[in-house]
């Protein structure tokens, strides 16, 4: 059944309070249970061969077709899959993660969680991360603004020696659209961060996020021209350093000023700014999840649509997390990370 068809509700679906949720998942059987009705709504599906019949239920979670006598656990192929954390513990990461507005740092689950090593909530919030890019999200339309921003990311170089230096900060590219609601707001957006300003990397961003038929509204920059050639272009030139007549670019494309003024604020302060270059597409993923859904009056509701797309994205390692050679030896958090720690 798609997302479409599938209204959850309140109280059925999803709890709506905290003391709900302590109630539903009390034990490891109950959030098993929970994840099985929200993985296969209309009953089991065996992944080898598709019999829909109901299982075996054996020892250790695991469930055997009756059909082919395929062994597997309603976490494999997710980003639970092997987890050594108890399931009582991600799904109370996922509703802290969801209750939290303005995001939460690796240090503050940990703490609440109560969790004894810092690099497991580490990695649990990076797995949810790749988690909050729903599948087939639908493009953005109407009027989208698009425009690019710098990001200030801080990290730790190291010497040869392997000990780490001073701290290095690089400028990284990011590319965002805005979809501009009439008579004002904004709609939702987009983000991804890019090599150069160029037409080989902005144009297939703006083709893959925005919608046949739409407005884009940018700067003068020659780099859109061939926006024209698929949509409706309206280019605003702005003001320059030695031209004082033309308005200033946060009056024309008050949108991607507002989101890239946001990013870094909520990077800054969420985050102490530590953000290794390696992971920031993951940040910029998480904080799209939330910017979208920031008028939602339900919190229970993201915890639902979070877990939902937990069960249809791909394990992923502490390994995958952390690309750098660098930090896979003593597999200890990256360096950038452990500012959390301290600030």
């Amino acid at each position: 059944m798609s997302e479409a068809q599938h209204t959850p509700v309140a109280g059925q679906d999803y709890p709506q309070t905290w003391s709900q949720f302590e109630d539903w998942f009390s034990s490891e059987i109950e959030c098993l249970r929970y994840l099985e009705r929200l993985r296969w709504r209309e009953g089991f599906v065996c992944p080898r061969c598709g019999c829909r019949d109901e299982p075996y239920r054996a020892n250790r979670a695991r469930l055997v077709c009756k059909a082919c006598r395929l062994q597997c656990t309603v976490t494999a192929g997710t980003i639970f899959d092997k987890t050594r954390t108890p399931l009582k513990v991600w799904l109370a990461a996922a509703w802290y993660i969801t209750s939290q507005k303005s995001g939460v740092s690796a240090l503050g689950l940990q703490r609440v969680l109560g969790l004894g090593s810092y690099q497991t909530a580490w990695t649990m919030l990076h797995r949810f991360r790749r988690a909050m890019v729903r599948p087939r999200r639908e493009q953005l339309k109407g009027l989208v603004e698009v425009d690019q921003s710098y990001l200030a990311i801080r990290e730790n170089r190291e010497n040869p020696s392997g000990k780490s230096s001073k701290k290095r900060t690089t400028k990284a590219l990011i590319v965002i659209a805005v979809e501009i609601l009439e008579p004002r707001g904004f709609g939702r957006i987009r983000l991804k961060r890019i090599d150069r300003e160029r037409v080989e990397d902005v144009l297939p961003f703006v083709k893959s996020v925005v919608a046949p038929g739409s407005v884009i509204r940018t700067d003068g920059s020659p780099m859109y021209f061939s926006l024209e050639y698929h949509y409706a272009h309206d280019r605003v030139v702005v003001k320059s350093i030695a031209d004082g007549e033309r308005p200033p670019a946060h009056v024309p494309l008050p949108g991607v000023h507002r989101v890239a003024s946001l990013l870094k604020r909520w990077l800054l302060g969420t985050h102490q700014g530590a953000v290794k270059p390696d992971q920031l597409d993951h940040y910029l993923d998480e904080f799209v999840f939330r910017f979208n859904r920031r008028t939602s009056r339900s919190r229970g509701l993201l915890f639902y649509r979070l877990l939902e797309q937990a069960l249809v994205t791909a394990p992923i390692t502490y390994d995958d997390v952390v690309i750098s050679k660098s930090h896979r030896k003593g597999h200890q958090p990256p360096p950038c990370e452990m500012v959390e720690l301290n600030g």
